[in-house]
Protein backbone atom coordinates (compact mmCIF):
# COMPACT_ATOMS: atom_id res chain seq x y z
CA UNK A 1 0.00 0.00 0.00
CA UNK A 2 1.32 2.83 -1.25
CA UNK A 3 1.14 6.86 -0.61
CA UNK A 4 0.30 9.33 -3.63
CA UNK A 5 3.60 10.81 -2.72
CA UNK A 6 5.58 7.67 -4.62
CA UNK A 7 3.33 7.81 -7.56
CA UNK A 8 4.86 10.77 -9.22
CA UNK A 9 7.95 10.68 -7.66
CA UNK A 10 11.29 8.14 -7.97
CA UNK A 11 14.25 9.56 -5.01
CA UNK A 12 17.81 8.91 -6.76
CA UNK A 13 19.40 6.16 -5.34
CA UNK A 14 23.03 5.80 -3.87
CA UNK A 15 25.78 3.48 -3.20
CA UNK A 16 26.16 1.76 0.22
CA UNK A 17 29.17 2.08 2.10
CA UNK A 18 32.52 0.16 0.69
CA UNK A 19 34.84 0.33 3.64
CA UNK A 20 35.98 2.28 6.68
CA UNK A 21 35.34 6.57 5.93
CA UNK A 22 35.73 9.73 8.31
CA UNK A 23 33.45 12.52 8.80
CA UNK A 24 32.61 15.73 10.64
CA UNK A 25 29.17 14.75 11.37
CA UNK A 26 27.04 11.37 10.56
CA UNK A 27 23.32 10.93 10.69
CA UNK A 28 22.11 7.47 11.01
CA UNK A 29 18.65 7.88 9.26
CA UNK A 30 17.42 8.99 5.84
CA UNK A 31 14.00 10.36 6.56
CA UNK A 32 13.20 13.88 7.04
CA UNK A 33 14.78 14.88 9.91
CA UNK A 34 18.06 13.46 8.83
CA UNK A 35 18.57 14.92 5.37
CA UNK A 36 16.85 18.35 7.52
CA UNK A 37 19.86 17.83 9.69
CA UNK A 38 22.48 17.24 6.80
CA UNK A 39 21.75 20.11 4.65
CA UNK A 40 21.27 22.69 7.87
CA UNK A 41 24.98 21.75 8.94
CA UNK A 42 26.13 21.14 5.34
CA UNK A 43 25.22 24.44 4.64
CA UNK A 44 26.97 25.75 7.79
CA UNK A 45 30.20 24.08 6.25
CA UNK A 46 30.05 20.72 8.27
CA UNK A 47 31.11 17.63 6.60
CA UNK A 48 28.14 15.79 6.86
CA UNK A 49 27.84 12.14 5.73
CA UNK A 50 24.08 10.43 6.35
CA UNK A 51 23.67 6.37 6.20
CA UNK A 52 20.47 4.48 5.89
CA UNK A 53 19.83 1.09 6.59
CA UNK A 54 17.41 0.96 3.27
CA UNK A 55 16.57 3.77 0.74
CA UNK A 56 16.47 7.17 1.70
CA UNK A 57 12.65 8.63 2.47
CA UNK A 58 11.26 5.10 2.65
CA UNK A 59 9.89 4.53 5.95
CA UNK A 60 7.26 7.12 7.82
CA UNK A 61 8.89 10.12 5.28
CA UNK A 62 7.16 8.97 2.73
CA UNK A 63 3.58 8.02 4.48
CA UNK A 64 3.15 11.57 5.73
CA UNK A 65 0.09 13.60 5.19
CA UNK A 66 2.84 16.92 4.82
CA UNK A 67 1.41 19.24 6.27
CA UNK A 68 3.71 22.13 7.87
CA UNK A 69 1.54 23.45 10.45
CA UNK A 70 1.97 24.81 14.11
CA UNK A 71 -1.13 24.11 14.66
CA UNK A 72 -0.88 20.73 16.21
CA UNK A 73 -4.52 19.39 17.48
CA UNK A 74 -5.90 20.37 20.98
CA UNK A 75 -2.10 21.04 22.18
CA UNK A 76 -1.50 24.55 23.25
CA UNK A 77 -4.67 24.60 26.40
CA UNK A 78 -2.34 21.23 27.65
CA UNK A 79 0.84 22.94 27.22
CA UNK A 80 0.11 26.52 29.01
CA UNK A 81 -1.27 23.77 32.05
CA UNK A 82 2.17 21.70 32.18
CA UNK A 83 5.04 23.67 30.63
CA UNK A 84 3.89 27.45 31.39
CA UNK A 85 2.92 29.99 28.82
CA UNK A 86 6.76 31.41 28.33
CA UNK A 87 7.40 27.01 27.28
CA UNK A 88 4.04 27.01 25.86
CA UNK A 89 5.14 30.86 23.57
CA UNK A 90 8.68 28.86 22.97
CA UNK A 91 7.08 26.30 21.10
CA UNK A 92 4.82 27.83 19.30
CA UNK A 93 7.39 30.19 17.67
CA UNK A 94 9.76 27.12 16.81
CA UNK A 95 7.35 25.52 14.93
CA UNK A 96 6.16 28.80 13.05
CA UNK A 97 9.63 29.60 12.26
CA UNK A 98 9.97 25.98 11.12
CA UNK A 99 6.94 26.57 7.97
CA UNK A 100 9.53 30.09 7.23
CA UNK A 101 12.11 27.70 7.04
CA UNK A 102 10.78 25.46 4.49
CA UNK A 103 9.74 28.81 3.10
CA UNK A 104 12.97 29.90 2.68
CA UNK A 105 14.54 26.78 1.48
CA UNK A 106 12.07 25.77 -1.15
CA UNK A 107 12.38 29.65 -2.86
CA UNK A 108 16.48 29.83 -2.24
CA UNK A 109 16.59 26.38 -4.05
CA UNK A 110 13.75 27.05 -6.84
CA UNK A 111 12.15 23.79 -5.05
CA UNK A 112 8.85 22.84 -7.28
CA UNK A 113 7.05 20.70 -4.61
CA UNK A 114 3.27 21.90 -4.85
CA UNK A 115 4.27 23.85 -2.16
CA UNK A 116 1.03 26.19 -0.82
CA UNK A 117 0.52 28.78 1.94
CA UNK A 118 -3.12 28.20 3.27
CA UNK A 119 -4.77 28.62 6.46
CA UNK A 120 -5.26 25.27 9.28
CA UNK A 121 -8.37 24.48 10.89
CA UNK A 122 -9.31 22.46 14.23
CA UNK A 123 -12.59 21.48 13.71
CA UNK A 124 -15.26 20.19 15.95
CA UNK A 125 -18.52 18.17 15.26
CA UNK A 126 -19.86 17.88 18.56
CA UNK A 127 -17.92 20.03 21.17
CA UNK A 128 -17.93 23.61 20.97
CA UNK A 129 -16.13 23.90 23.94
CA UNK A 130 -12.94 22.00 22.88
CA UNK A 131 -12.18 24.92 20.39
CA UNK A 132 -13.53 28.13 22.46
CA UNK A 133 -10.52 26.47 24.91
CA UNK A 134 -7.90 25.99 22.84
CA UNK A 135 -8.82 29.89 20.51
CA UNK A 136 -7.77 31.35 24.03
CA UNK A 137 -4.72 29.28 24.77
CA UNK A 138 -3.72 30.58 21.12
CA UNK A 139 -4.82 33.93 21.78
CA UNK A 140 -2.36 34.20 25.40
CA UNK A 141 0.78 33.19 23.02
CA UNK A 142 -0.18 35.79 20.16
CA UNK A 143 -1.11 32.80 17.69
CA UNK A 144 -2.60 34.42 14.70
CA UNK A 145 -6.05 32.88 14.65
CA UNK A 146 -9.83 32.86 14.73
CA UNK A 147 -12.73 30.73 15.14
CA UNK A 148 -15.91 30.23 12.76
CA UNK A 149 -18.31 27.85 12.01
CA UNK A 150 -18.05 28.00 8.11
CA UNK A 151 -16.03 25.79 6.61
CA UNK A 152 -15.32 23.82 3.18
CA UNK A 153 -15.38 20.66 4.85
CA UNK A 154 -18.69 18.50 3.22
CA UNK A 155 -20.40 18.31 6.46
CA UNK A 156 -21.39 20.97 9.28
CA UNK A 157 -19.27 21.49 12.19
CA UNK A 158 -20.19 23.43 15.59
CA UNK A 159 -17.04 25.94 15.23
CA UNK A 160 -13.58 25.65 14.10
CA UNK A 161 -10.20 27.30 14.81
CA UNK A 162 -7.97 29.08 11.91
CA UNK A 163 -4.62 29.32 12.18
CA UNK A 164 -3.58 31.57 9.39
CA UNK A 165 -0.47 31.59 7.05
CA UNK A 166 0.31 27.15 7.22
CA UNK A 167 1.59 25.68 4.84
CA UNK A 168 0.79 22.25 2.60
CA UNK A 169 3.34 20.40 0.18
CA UNK A 170 4.72 17.32 -1.84
CA UNK A 171 7.23 15.67 0.83
CA UNK A 172 9.23 13.72 -1.86
CA UNK A 173 10.01 16.49 -4.21
CA UNK A 174 11.28 18.37 -1.45
CA UNK A 175 13.99 15.90 0.13
CA UNK A 176 14.39 14.79 -3.68
CA UNK A 177 16.09 17.76 -3.94
CA UNK A 178 17.67 18.33 -1.50
CA UNK A 179 19.27 15.43 -1.35
CA UNK A 180 20.96 15.95 -4.32
CA UNK A 181 24.34 17.56 -2.83
CA UNK A 182 24.57 15.62 -0.24
CA UNK A 183 26.78 12.24 0.81
CA UNK A 184 24.84 9.70 1.35
CA UNK A 185 25.23 6.02 1.76
CA UNK A 186 21.91 3.43 1.49
CA UNK A 187 21.34 -0.20 2.36
CA UNK A 188 24.31 0.88 5.35
CA UNK A 189 22.52 -0.55 8.41
CA UNK A 190 24.21 1.23 12.22
CA UNK A 191 24.41 -2.08 13.84
CA UNK A 192 26.35 -0.77 16.82
CA UNK A 193 27.83 2.19 18.19
CA UNK A 194 31.07 2.44 19.96
CA UNK A 195 32.38 5.85 21.63
CA UNK A 196 32.67 7.54 18.13
CA UNK A 197 32.68 4.74 16.14
CA UNK A 198 29.55 3.58 14.70
CA UNK A 199 29.60 -0.03 13.38
CA UNK A 200 27.77 -1.05 9.95
CA UNK A 201 27.08 -3.86 7.98
CA UNK A 202 29.68 -2.36 5.49
CA UNK A 203 32.15 -0.81 7.15
CA UNK A 204 32.89 1.26 10.27
CA UNK A 205 32.48 5.37 10.51
CA UNK A 206 34.47 7.10 12.94
CA UNK A 207 32.74 11.21 13.08
CA UNK A 208 33.21 13.68 15.83
CA UNK A 209 29.67 13.42 16.20
CA UNK A 210 26.47 11.53 15.81
CA UNK A 211 23.00 12.36 15.06
CA UNK A 212 20.29 9.54 15.66
CA UNK A 213 17.51 10.50 13.70
CA UNK A 214 16.39 6.63 13.07
CA UNK A 215 12.49 7.63 13.87
CA UNK A 216 12.54 5.39 16.84
CA UNK A 217 16.10 5.41 18.36
CA UNK A 218 17.81 2.10 18.28
CA UNK A 219 20.65 2.17 20.93
CA UNK A 220 18.51 1.02 24.38
CA UNK A 221 21.04 2.54 26.83
CA UNK A 222 21.66 4.78 27.66
CA UNK A 223 18.49 7.13 26.85
CA UNK A 224 16.40 4.80 27.43
CA UNK A 225 13.61 6.07 24.82
CA UNK A 226 12.09 2.79 24.71
CA UNK A 227 10.38 3.61 28.42
CA UNK A 228 9.83 7.25 27.35
CA UNK A 229 7.57 7.19 24.18
CA UNK A 230 5.02 4.61 22.69
CA UNK A 231 4.01 4.61 19.06
CA UNK A 232 1.15 5.24 17.33
CA UNK A 233 -0.64 3.86 13.38
CA UNK A 234 -2.69 6.14 11.57
CA UNK A 235 -4.26 5.44 8.16
CA UNK A 236 -5.19 7.24 5.40
CA UNK A 237 -6.71 7.15 1.73
CA UNK A 238 -6.68 9.74 -1.54
CA UNK A 239 -9.85 9.64 -3.46
CA UNK A 240 -10.38 11.64 -6.91
CA UNK A 241 -13.97 12.99 -6.74
CA UNK A 242 -13.99 15.21 -3.62
CA UNK A 243 -13.87 18.75 -3.46
CA UNK A 244 -10.98 20.54 -2.88
CA UNK A 245 -10.63 22.31 0.58
CA UNK A 246 -9.59 25.98 1.01
CA UNK A 247 -7.34 24.45 3.68
CA UNK A 248 -5.92 21.74 6.20
CA UNK A 249 -8.63 20.07 8.68
CA UNK A 250 -8.01 18.42 11.45
CA UNK A 251 -10.85 16.71 13.56
CA UNK A 252 -10.49 17.80 17.35
CA UNK A 253 -13.34 15.50 18.70
CA UNK A 254 -12.57 12.40 16.89
CA UNK A 255 -13.37 13.50 13.17
CA UNK A 256 -11.21 13.32 10.24
CA UNK A 257 -8.01 14.73 8.48
CA UNK A 258 -8.46 16.56 5.48
CA UNK A 259 -6.04 18.27 2.91
CA UNK A 260 -6.29 18.39 -0.76
CA UNK A 261 -3.02 17.75 -3.54
CA UNK A 262 -3.73 18.08 -6.87
CA UNK A 263 -6.31 16.34 -7.48
CA UNK A 264 -6.29 14.28 -4.80
CA UNK A 265 -8.19 14.43 -1.36
CA UNK A 266 -6.54 13.04 1.56
CA UNK A 267 -8.60 11.89 4.41
CA UNK A 268 -6.72 10.56 7.23
CA UNK A 269 -7.62 8.33 10.42
CA UNK A 270 -8.52 5.48 12.24
CA UNK A 271 -5.75 5.86 15.00
CA UNK A 272 -4.53 3.34 17.30
CA UNK A 273 -1.50 2.19 19.57
CA UNK A 274 0.66 0.10 17.66
CA UNK A 275 -0.08 -3.18 18.32
CA UNK A 276 -3.90 -2.80 19.44
CA UNK A 277 -5.68 -3.50 16.31
CA UNK A 278 -6.98 -7.15 16.29
CA UNK A 279 -10.23 -6.52 15.18
CA UNK A 280 -8.93 -4.31 12.19
CA UNK A 281 -11.51 -2.35 9.51
CA UNK A 282 -9.56 0.96 9.73
CA UNK A 283 -9.31 1.38 6.09
CA UNK A 284 -12.79 0.57 5.53
CA UNK A 285 -13.65 2.91 7.59
CA UNK A 286 -11.68 5.27 6.21
CA UNK A 287 -13.60 4.43 2.58
CA UNK A 288 -16.85 4.54 3.76
CA UNK A 289 -16.61 8.07 5.13
CA UNK A 290 -15.41 8.99 2.10
CA UNK A 291 -18.22 7.43 0.00
CA UNK A 292 -20.73 9.11 2.81
CA UNK A 293 -18.83 12.45 1.73
CA UNK A 294 -18.89 12.29 -1.38
CA UNK A 295 -20.61 9.27 -3.12
CA UNK A 296 -19.45 9.61 -6.56
CA UNK A 297 -15.72 9.78 -5.66
CA UNK A 298 -12.96 6.96 -6.49
CA UNK A 299 -10.31 5.61 -4.01
CA UNK A 300 -6.72 5.87 -5.68
CA UNK A 301 -4.73 5.13 -2.80
CA UNK A 302 -4.06 3.86 1.25
CA UNK A 303 -1.97 3.68 2.86
CA UNK A 304 -0.58 3.97 7.31
CA UNK A 305 2.24 5.85 8.46
CA UNK A 306 3.54 5.33 12.56
CA UNK A 307 4.59 8.08 14.89
CA UNK A 308 6.48 8.21 18.30
CA UNK A 309 4.62 9.69 21.17
CA UNK A 310 6.62 10.98 24.06
CA UNK A 311 5.52 10.61 27.96
CA UNK A 312 4.78 14.65 27.68
CA UNK A 313 4.06 14.82 24.29
CA UNK A 314 6.70 17.29 23.15
CA UNK A 315 9.61 16.51 20.71
CA UNK A 316 13.06 15.47 21.52
CA UNK A 317 16.16 17.21 20.49
CA UNK A 318 19.42 17.42 21.59
CA UNK A 319 21.96 15.11 23.17
CA UNK A 320 21.01 11.83 23.38
CA UNK A 321 21.86 11.43 26.80
CA UNK A 322 24.17 13.34 29.44
CA UNK A 323 26.84 10.64 29.24
CA UNK A 324 26.84 11.04 25.10
CA UNK A 325 28.31 14.41 24.84
CA UNK A 326 29.25 13.82 20.84
CA UNK A 327 25.72 12.17 20.36
CA UNK A 328 22.32 13.60 19.43
CA UNK A 329 19.16 12.38 18.98
CA UNK A 330 15.44 13.47 16.90
CA UNK A 331 12.61 11.50 17.53
CA UNK A 332 9.30 11.97 19.54
CA UNK A 333 7.43 14.09 16.42
CA UNK A 334 3.83 13.15 18.30
CA UNK A 335 1.81 13.09 14.93
CA UNK A 336 3.55 16.59 13.84
CA UNK A 337 6.70 15.50 11.68
CA UNK A 338 6.87 18.07 9.29
CA UNK A 339 7.55 21.01 11.20
CA UNK A 340 8.81 19.01 14.40
CA UNK A 341 11.89 17.72 12.00
CA UNK A 342 12.65 21.60 11.01
CA UNK A 343 12.65 22.29 14.89
CA UNK A 344 14.64 19.51 15.81
CA UNK A 345 17.47 19.44 13.01
CA UNK A 346 17.19 23.12 13.91
CA UNK A 347 18.14 22.37 17.66
CA UNK A 348 20.87 19.62 16.76
CA UNK A 349 22.49 21.96 14.37
CA UNK A 350 22.82 24.58 16.37
CA UNK A 351 24.27 22.32 19.29
CA UNK A 352 26.69 20.99 17.06
CA UNK A 353 27.74 24.03 15.59
CA UNK A 354 27.92 25.58 19.21
CA UNK A 355 25.43 28.51 17.89
CA UNK A 356 23.36 27.80 21.03
CA UNK A 357 19.58 27.74 20.79
CA UNK A 358 16.95 29.46 22.66
CA UNK A 359 14.72 25.80 21.97
CA UNK A 360 17.48 23.73 23.82
CA UNK A 361 16.02 23.28 27.28
CA UNK A 362 12.52 22.67 26.05
CA UNK A 363 13.29 20.06 23.95
CA UNK A 364 16.12 18.31 25.24
CA UNK A 365 16.05 15.03 25.48
CA UNK A 366 16.86 15.09 29.69
CA UNK A 367 13.84 16.90 30.64
CA UNK A 368 11.37 15.24 33.22
CA UNK A 369 8.23 17.23 33.61
CA UNK A 370 6.06 15.47 36.02
CA UNK A 371 2.33 16.55 35.87
CA UNK A 372 2.80 16.53 31.88
CA UNK A 373 4.17 12.62 31.74
CA UNK A 374 2.47 11.36 34.41
CA UNK A 375 -0.58 9.43 32.79
CA UNK A 376 1.60 8.58 29.58
CA UNK A 377 4.52 7.09 31.75
CA UNK A 378 2.20 5.34 33.64
CA UNK A 379 -0.16 3.81 30.81
CA UNK A 380 3.01 2.84 28.41
CA UNK A 381 4.63 0.87 31.53
CA UNK A 382 1.40 -0.92 32.12
CA UNK A 383 1.56 -1.74 28.44
CA UNK A 384 4.74 -3.21 28.88
CA UNK A 385 4.26 -5.78 31.14
CA UNK A 386 1.08 -6.36 29.79
CA UNK A 387 3.17 -7.20 26.55
CA UNK A 388 5.76 -9.03 28.80
CA UNK A 389 3.64 -11.19 30.60
CA UNK A 390 1.25 -12.15 27.58
CA UNK A 391 4.33 -14.33 25.98
CA UNK A 392 4.66 -16.77 29.05
CA UNK A 393 0.67 -16.90 29.67
CA UNK A 394 -0.95 -20.29 28.28
CA UNK A 395 -1.23 -21.07 24.80
CA UNK A 396 -4.29 -20.44 22.61
CA UNK A 397 -7.03 -22.67 21.42
CA UNK A 398 -7.33 -21.47 17.95
CA UNK A 399 -4.48 -24.60 15.56
CA UNK A 400 -3.23 -23.27 12.32
CA UNK A 401 -5.67 -25.72 10.49
CA UNK A 402 -8.57 -23.68 12.41
CA UNK A 403 -7.00 -20.26 10.44
CA UNK A 404 -8.64 -19.22 7.17
CA UNK A 405 -7.28 -18.43 4.78
CA UNK A 406 -5.50 -14.73 4.13
CA UNK A 407 -5.99 -14.04 7.97
CA UNK A 408 -3.19 -14.31 10.99
CA UNK A 409 -3.37 -14.52 14.25
CA UNK A 410 -1.69 -16.77 17.28
CA UNK A 411 -1.76 -19.84 17.42
CA UNK A 412 -0.77 -23.39 19.22
CA UNK A 413 1.45 -25.29 16.77
CA UNK A 414 3.01 -28.76 18.51
CA UNK A 415 2.60 -27.35 21.90
CA UNK A 416 4.19 -23.50 20.96
CA UNK A 417 2.55 -20.46 20.58
CA UNK A 418 3.71 -18.97 16.96
CA UNK A 419 2.45 -16.56 15.12
CA UNK A 420 0.35 -17.32 11.44
CA UNK A 421 -0.28 -15.79 8.27
CA UNK A 422 -2.02 -17.85 5.93
CA UNK A 423 -1.96 -16.68 2.09
CA UNK A 424 -4.50 -16.82 -0.16
CA UNK A 425 -3.64 -20.31 -1.49
CA UNK A 426 -2.88 -21.88 2.35
CA UNK A 427 0.62 -21.82 2.51
CA UNK A 428 1.54 -20.76 6.21
CA UNK A 429 3.66 -18.57 7.25
CA UNK A 430 5.12 -19.49 11.41
CA UNK A 431 7.16 -17.12 13.13
CA UNK A 432 7.68 -16.10 16.58
CA UNK A 433 5.57 -13.87 18.68
CA UNK A 434 8.23 -12.89 20.71
CA UNK A 435 9.97 -9.58 19.42
CA UNK A 436 13.37 -9.00 19.00
CA UNK A 437 13.29 -5.75 20.80
CA UNK A 438 12.85 -6.82 24.26
CA UNK A 439 10.72 -9.58 24.03
CA UNK A 440 6.90 -8.74 24.72
CA UNK A 441 4.20 -10.56 22.51
CA UNK A 442 3.52 -9.29 19.03
CA UNK A 443 -0.25 -8.64 17.89
CA UNK A 444 -1.63 -9.26 14.28
CA UNK A 445 -2.98 -6.55 12.21
CA UNK A 446 -4.98 -7.10 9.77
CA UNK A 447 -4.95 -3.86 7.77
CA UNK A 448 -1.51 -4.12 7.03
CA UNK A 449 -0.53 -7.87 7.36
CA UNK A 450 2.06 -7.31 9.91
CA UNK A 451 2.87 -8.47 13.52
CA UNK A 452 2.88 -5.49 15.67
CA UNK A 453 4.79 -4.81 18.90
CA UNK A 454 2.36 -3.21 21.75
CA UNK A 455 4.94 -1.88 24.14
CA UNK A 456 6.85 -0.30 21.64
CA UNK A 457 5.83 -0.21 18.24
CA UNK A 458 8.35 -2.79 16.37
CA UNK A 459 6.82 -4.42 13.27
CA UNK A 460 7.30 -7.13 11.45
CA UNK A 461 6.19 -8.68 8.02
CA UNK A 462 4.72 -12.04 7.47
CA UNK A 463 8.13 -13.78 6.86
CA UNK A 464 9.09 -11.78 10.20
CA UNK A 465 11.50 -9.32 8.75
CA UNK A 466 11.54 -6.11 10.55
CA UNK A 467 9.45 -3.38 8.90
CA UNK A 468 9.59 -0.62 11.71
CA UNK A 469 12.16 0.20 14.57
CA UNK A 470 13.53 -0.08 17.74
CA UNK A 471 13.64 -3.99 16.42
CA UNK A 472 16.71 -4.79 14.23
CA UNK A 473 16.91 -8.59 14.34
CA UNK A 474 14.14 -10.67 12.21
CA UNK A 475 11.69 -12.95 14.33
CA UNK A 476 12.61 -16.72 14.11
CA UNK A 477 11.10 -18.63 11.61
CA UNK A 478 9.03 -21.25 13.02
CA UNK A 479 8.25 -24.95 11.21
Amino acid sequence: MNSIWTKDVKIQSFHELTGDIQADTIIIGGGIAGILCAHLLCSRGIDTVVIEKDRICGGQTKNTTAKITSQHGVCYGRLIKHFGVDAASLYAKSHEEAIRQYEEIIRDLNIDCDFEILPSYLYAVSDDKIIEDEFEAAKKLGIPCRTSCHTSLPFAVKNALEFKNQAQFHPLKFLGALTQNLKIYENTAALDVRDNTIITNHGNIKAKHIVVATHYPFINAPGYYFARMHQSRAYAVAITGGNTLDGMYYGADGGYSFRSSGDYLIIGGGEHRTGENKEGGRYSELEEAAKRFFPDCSIDAKWSAQDCVPIDEVLYAGLYSPSTPDMYVITGFNKWGMTGAMVGAGVVCDLITKRGSEYEKLYSPSRFNVPASAEHFLADAAESVKGLSKEFLGLPKTTIENLPNSHGGIVEAGGHKVGVYKDENGRAYIVSTRCTHLGCQLEWNPDEKSWDCPCHGSRFDIEGKPIDNPALKPLERMH
